[in-house]
């Protein structure tokens, strides 16, 4: 796995810690800015044949 495929991987591992530690505490608007990371962290990935697995999200 190279560094790119790695640390894009990372990103959207801790992007989903962040929003469900922002669900856990309530903080809405904290969970809509993290799943727009999300989002576009996958399309990235997508754009660049990384596989992420389904149903990662929370």
């Amino acid at each position: 796995m190279d560094a790119f495929t790695a640390g894009l991987l990372q990103r959207i591992r801790n992007t989903e810690t962040d929003i469900e530690q922002a669900r856990e505490s309530g903080d809405d608007f904290l969970v809509e800015v993290e799943q727009a990371e999300l989002e576009d962290l996958r399309r990235l990935a997508e754009a660049h044949g990384v596989p992420v697995e389904a149903g990662q999200s929370h």
